[in-house]
């Protein structure tokens, strides 16, 4: 490595002119461009040069470019020319997600992302955080705080991949003043039994079970649609949650649950004797379906719930057909008024037995780290935020515990008497 005069010739030949400015023999370059360049070969051997004006200016840069070669923090000035949209496709064509988690992204990338800074390179965009941040604000008021949070997650992680590659030296959205806007999360309200017993009722006699499924066992919708009767031990009580039915551009193929995580969950009696009889009125039905990727290796499951035809359930069929118009059967949603399009009642939807599930579970006594497993959270601490309002206070643990004692022996009254009010001795 080396810093070179441009201008000038490094070895010059008797009797040469010189230049009136320096006094040295000037180059065929002389006076055109910046005058000092920093020459250099990277890790592969190649040569590499940059000019600058002032020769202070050049000796900093050659020297950062001898210590990062040293340290293996060197990056190719060139490697960060190439655009975000490049090295986003480059990302999301290596990286391990399902087909149908992919095509989310993609869509993600094209429609929020690619349109605001995807034509730019990324050395602009690393040195460059404020646009990053321009791009959130942007979003805001159009987007849920929730979903800007996931579309700033696809844009860290292209360029976290890009500084792994040694293609630009920092990721921008890791900037100290770099700001998402806040989630104010709304706390879950569980639904009644008297909604729970409603909605089962509401539903055709071959997806009445869903119910005692989402929640006595907390499954997911597609966890549910893709039970098979193999999953169920009715002798040692338990149920083994293997896969889900998921949908990939429009068609149905089976995948491991939510986070590729298999569980165990324990199936209680009256949730046995309800499926036992569900089974016997409408019998499993062996279902083909590719795994994981419309191209995958076809697998076979007796699935517990079908349609009348025999196939897997549609989740986008199911809800618009069955689950929205139960809602408003069972009295949880009022119909929609004449000429109005039906709303979509999110909070009301399949997961309100999930939650059902939990709010009954942590009711009971159960402790935060089992039913993080039972419902098949990663992390116990998301239980916890998600359900903490939901958990008896110390004032119920300690009825509950005191009346669990009296209770069990003779009482000396049936009936509570409330003194009635007058003078009290100190």
């Amino acid at each position: 490595m080396a810093v070179y005069d441009r201008w000038h010739k490094s070895r010059a030949k008797p009797g040469d002119p010189t230049c009136k400015e320096h006094d040295k023999p000037p180059t065929t370059d002389h006076g055109k461009g910046e005058r000092w360049q920093v020459r250099w070969r990277d890790e592969q051997g190649d040569q590499k040069k940059r000019n600058f004006e002032k020769k202070a200016e050049a000796d900093a840069y050659d020297a950062k470019v001898r210590n990062d070669l040293k340290t293996g923090d060197y990056v190719d000035p060139k490697a960060g020319k190439v655009t975000f949209r490049q090295r986003g496709d480059m990302w999301l064509a290596s990286a391990t997600f399902g087909q149908a988690v992919s095509d989310h992204i993609a869509m993600r990338l094209r429609v929020h992302i690619y349109p605001t800074f995807g034509h730019l390179e990324m050395r602009i965009l690393a040195n460059q955080p404020s646009l990053i941040q321009k791009w959130i604000k942007s979003l805001q008021g159009k987007l849920a705080p929730t979903y800007i949070k996931v579309l700033f997650a696809h844009v860290s992680a292209v360029f976290s991949a890009a500084v792994e590659d040694r293609v630009i030296p920092r990721n921008p959205c890791q900037a100290k003043g770099m700001k998402l806007p806040p989630i104010v999360k709304g706390k879950v309200q569980p639904w009644l039994f008297e909604w729970v017993d409603a909605m089962r009722a509401a539903l055709p006699e071959r997806y009445e079970a869903m119910t005692d499924i989402g929640a006595g066992l907390g499954l997911r919708q597609g966890e549910i649609f893709g039970l098979s009767v193999d999953d169920v031990d009715f002798l040692r009580r338990v149920v083994h949650v293997r896969r889900q039915v998921k949908v990939i551009r429009g068609r149905l193929v089976y995948g491991l649950p939510k986070g590729d995580k298999e569980r165990d969950v324990p199936l209680p009696e009256s949730v046995a004797l309800r499926l036992s009889a569900h089974l016997a009125a409408t019998p499993a039905v062996k279902v083909d379906l590719p795994w994981d990727r419309l191209d995958g290796e076809h697998k076979q499951h007796r699935l517990i719930f079908t349609t009348v035809t025999g196939k897997a359930v549609h989740r986008d069929y199911f809800n618009e057909t069955f689950w929205r118009p139960g809602l408003v059967t069972a009295g949880v949603v009022p119909p929609p008024a004449k000429g109005e399009k039906r709303k979509s009642y999110r909070e009301h939807g399949m997961h309100a037995l999930r939650h059902f599930y939990a709010s009954v579970l942590l009711d009971g006594g159960e402790s935060i780290k089992a039913l993080s497993e039972y419902l098949g959270h990663h992390d116990p601490g998301f239980t916890l935020r998600t359900y903490t309002h939901l958990m008896p206070s110390s004032e119920d643990r300690t009825r509950k515990a005191v009346d669990a004692v009296f209770g069990a022996h003779n009482s000396p009254a049936s009936a509570l008497i409330v003194p009635a009010a007058g003078n009290r001795e100190a």
